[in-house]
């Protein structure tokens, strides 16, 4: 599977029952070894990827953003789903520019969010959120790729855990064009299940970044897919970080020694 269009139909057809677990690589590095263990898709995470560029989240160019879809992409022979934060624009016509760049990069699926960035003001206005979203279909109907369009709703993690307004907005995105819906932070099986049932038979994401649930759990709750955005990498930060702290306040390697031997990481980047 190396074309764009059968790596899009295998993405779709990954949404169709069951459920599966889209980890979130931050590099080229890291998606090809999450490729070895057998992982049936990928996605991208904004922060993982911010901060190997030594960035905050959310404060990616549209250009460095762009090149990373391709990298990952490239590196891959598997479905790569982009986190394309809030679509680098605020208005519909400027979003569906900046998909329809990102159609040409390789991805197999794209995710718009309705976060303003603005703490005062978190989430854009319900009605520009939902021509954001149409805005997004049309860009990506129009370049026949067949990419899949998730449409998010970032009140949980924004500062407006309200689940009422969450479950208007999806099944309003579900209405205006997107094929998955998603609302990060939400972890009560009641909100849950609410999503699940409200853009049914649309499939749900589920964000997984600590150990709330498991795989099985929020399969028998209909969850079709469940990433861990930037959660492998701050695993990855955290081991570095403890080694690193050890040698500048202790003088001394013993962290070292757990880590996964030189020839082991060697042998699982050479060519096949």
């Amino acid at each position: 599977m190396t074309g764009v269009s059968d790596r899009c139909r295998v993405f779709r057809e990954l949404h169709q029952s069951g459920c599966f677990v889209l980890p979130n690589p931050w590099d080229a590095g890291s998606a090809r070894l999450l490729a070895q263990l057998g992982f049936a898709a990928l996605a991208t995470t904004s922060s993982g990827f911010a901060w190997s560029l030594g960035k905050a989240d959310n404060h990616v160019t549209l250009p460095e953003a762009l090149s990373h879809f391709r990298a990952i992409t490239q590196a891959v022979d598997l479905p790569v789903n982009a986190d394309f934060e809030r679509g680098f624009a605020t208005e519909p016509a400027a979003v569906a520019a900046n998909v329809a760049a990102a159609t040409e990069t390789g991805i197999a699926g794209l995710s718009i969010e309705d976060s303003t960035g603005d703490a005062s003001s978190p989430l854009f206005d319900f009605a520009l959120a939902v021509d954001r979203i149409r805005a997004a279909r049309r860009a990506i109907d129009d370049s026949g790729t067949g990419i899949l369009l998730t449409g998010r709703s970032e009140g949980f993690i924004a500062g407006r855990p309200d689940i009422g307004e969450t479950v208007r907005r999806l099944t309003a995105y579900a209405e205006a064009g997107a094929d998955c819906l998603y609302a990060p932070g939400i972890r009560r099986e009641a909100d849950i299940t609410a999503v699940v049932r409200a853009v049914a038979p649309k499939p749900v994401n589920v964000l997984v970044g600590n150990d709330f649930s498991t795989v099985a759990e929020l399969a028998a709750l209909g969850v079709r897919r469940i990433s861990v955005g930037g959660a492998l990498a701050r695993a990855a930060w955290t081991a570095f970080l403890v080694a690193a702290k050890e040698i500048a306040d202790r003088g001394t390697f013993t962290s070292l020694a757990r880590a996964t031997p030189m020839f082991d990481l060697d042998e699982s980047f050479k060519p096949e």
